[in-house]
């Protein structure tokens, strides 16, 4: 098992991590009946995206002697209608001023490209993954 979960009514949840006891809560947002007062289910799919793509880059870097340490990212969650569904998920990643070769940058991407969440995603789910290297940005 990887979860337990318990509804605790007014659209929120508790979320329990079987392995390490974390817990987290989740509410309906208030576009959506909720009061936003912690992540949504969808809002969790999409920050499952950024953490993915770091931690994957992270485990090759790890590999390459390498570092991203200070990588900061910010995500963005674009949902639709009829049905109700997360359209684009926008994941810009602000890349620590560490002059990486073009070999390891073009790795790197690859790396985030092909994570496990981005590759489990639907195909029609837009991803807009946006590296920040220093002066230079790529867009993917």
């Amino acid at each position: 098992m990887t979860a337990n979960i318990v509804y605790e009514g007014n659209l929120r949840c508790t979320c329990t991590h079987i392995e390490s006891g974390t817990e987290i809560l989740t509410d309906a947002p208030r576009d959506n009946q909720g009061n936003g007062a912690a992540f949504s289910p969808t809002d969790l799919v999409a920050t499952a995206l950024g953490s993915c793509i770091v931690t994957t880059m992270g485990i090759k870097c790890k590999l390459m002697g390498i570092s991203i340490d200070g990588t900061k990212l910010e995500v963005k969650k674009i949902m639709a209608a009829d049905p109700r569904r997360i359209s684009q998920i926008d994941v810009t990643l602000h890349m620590p001023d560490r002059h990486y070769s073009d070999k390891d940058k073009k790795i790197l991407e690859h790396t985030a490209l092909t994570c496990p969440v981005a590759v489990s995603l639907h195909p029609d789910l837009v991803k807009g993954i946006t590296f920040i290297w220093q002066d230079i940005t790529s867009v993917r």
